[in-house]
């Protein structure tokens, strides 16, 4: 038997403040908070460790989720890896969209870098409350265009196994 997955259940991260966090993503993203479990026990590990664990919607069946930990040391971020590597990306609807997102989380006192092109889609970014860096993007690609990447992915993979250096399969996506 292989492993038949629906979709994402729930993404977890850690935050400082849970209403801080669920408040900032009723705000800021327009997120619903669907619901809190809170444990003094670890369901999984039976660890007397008192959390509170706060789910919002994402859309389309998606949730995010945080964990409030109040009796660890103090979050911080894998200090070895590069702060635009790991980030929450959620899609919009259009480049419309993404400029009316990016003009109201300005207006939310937020600094917001982008758009970016990427060739087959626009972003902007801008850090929660807790530092987690956070992606809004619309698709610019076309179908030719997603089917190419897709073909070359493999390849790509492979050359890149081997060099350590971007492949060029794909460079159509930074020129003009």
């Amino acid at each position: 038997m292989s492993v038949n997955l629906k979709r994402i259940h729930h993404v977890a991260y850690r935050c400082h403040d849970a209403k801080e966090t669920v408040e900032f993503y009723q705000r800021v993203l327009n997120m619903d908070f669907q619901l809190a479990i809170a444990e003094n026990e670890v369901p999984s590990t039976k660890e007397p460790d008192p959390y509170m664990h706060v789910f919002l919607d994402a859309g389309m069946g998606n949730v995010l989720a945080f964990f409030e930990l109040p009796n660890s040391p103090k979050m911080g971020r894998d200090e070895q890896t590069p702060i635009w590597v790991q980030h929450i990306a959620f899609e919009v609807d259009s480049l419309d969209a993404l400029l009316a997102a990016k003009t109201h989380i300005e207006e939310q006192g937020l600094d917001v870098l982008g758009p970016v092109n990427h060739g087959i889609f626009k972003s902007i970014y801008f850090f929660d409350p807790n530092g987690h860096r956070i992606e809004l993007a619309a698709h610019t690609g076309t179908p030719e265009q997603m089917k190419q990447l897709h073909d070359v992915a493999p390849l790509m993979l492979e050359e890149w196994s081997q060099t350590k250096r971007a492949p060029n399969h794909a460079a159509w996506l930074h020129e003009g």
